[in-house]
């Protein structure tokens, strides 16, 4: 079983949602705060970034990050927020593939990058069909505001009503994230995120394996010195009583 499936098994079967897609990431910053704290810790998990939409009507679009212990297959369910308080997506590099991209909400802001530049992107076309659907679905949502609504100095505000919400802006995006995501690019990137998911437990299994042999190898050591230790301890040493002749 993949770690995708897992993943859904766990955490969104549960709760009667479905896992659309699950990325690996990272923090690029940092957050501030009870740095004295966390300076001596290691970090010993691993995030994960999930997109799933519940069964509502219309379905709303979810993002949830979990964490994953090393040593462990259990999964936990760290925090989750909705597309209607996703602010912004900005893919920081619209001219290359890069796995870097930051996520804008109410009241926080994440810089992630995830472990390959196919697994953000497909997070990321995904992401963005899953909030066009959801909006297209909600048409009574506020609009994003356009160049010709800025703000003139001098001019009266025009206060939005407490039950709108700004639809979510994609920026420093590839346009290939924003095409079709049953495209050839989606088969692409999910072919590689299979091939370097595979490389990965291949080597972290021959350093598991080579780890092991070194235990092994001081064990057998250890108790070869001390059993020679033992033998010219023994030969140096008094005859026993029970050896003596009488």
């Amino acid at each position: 079983m993949n770690i995708q499936s897992a993943i859904s098994r766990e955490i969104f079967i549960p709760s009667d949602e479905k896992l659309l897609v699950a990325i690996e990431v990272r923090r690029r910053i940092r957050r501030k705060g009870l740095s004295f704290l966390k300076a001596g810790l290691k970090k010993d998990y691993i995030t994960f970034l999930c997109l799933s939409v519940n069964n509502c009507r219309p379905a709303e679009a979810l993002i949830t990050k979990v964490k994953r212990y090393r040593g462990s297959r259990q999964f936990f369910k760290r925090s989750q927020w909705s597309v209607r308080q996703l602010r912004q997506v900005n893919g920081v590099n619209p001219n290359e593939d890069s796995p870097e991209f930051d996520l804008v909400l109410d009241r926080t802001s994440d810089q992630w990058k995830a472990s390959s530049a196919a697994e953000k992107c497909i997070f990321v076309q995904v992401l963005y069909h899953a909030c066009k659907n959801y909006w297209e679905a909600n048409p009574g949502q506020n609009n994003p505001a356009s160049p010709g609504d800025r703000k003139i100095p001098g001019a009266p505000e025009n206060k939005k009503s407490h039950g709108e919400t700004q639809r979510t802006e994609f920026v420093n995006c590839q346009p290939k994230l924003m095409g079709d995501a049953c495209s050839v690019n989606m088969v692409i990137y999910r072919c590689t995120i299979f091939l370097n998911r595979m490389k990965n437990s291949i080597v972290s299994k021959k350093g598991k394996f080579r780890d092991e042999e070194r235990a092994q190898n001081t064990i057998l050591k250890s108790y070869k010195k001390l059993t020679y230790k033992n033998i010219n301890k023994y030969k140096s040493g008094p005859v026993p009583a029970r050896c003596r002749s009488v």
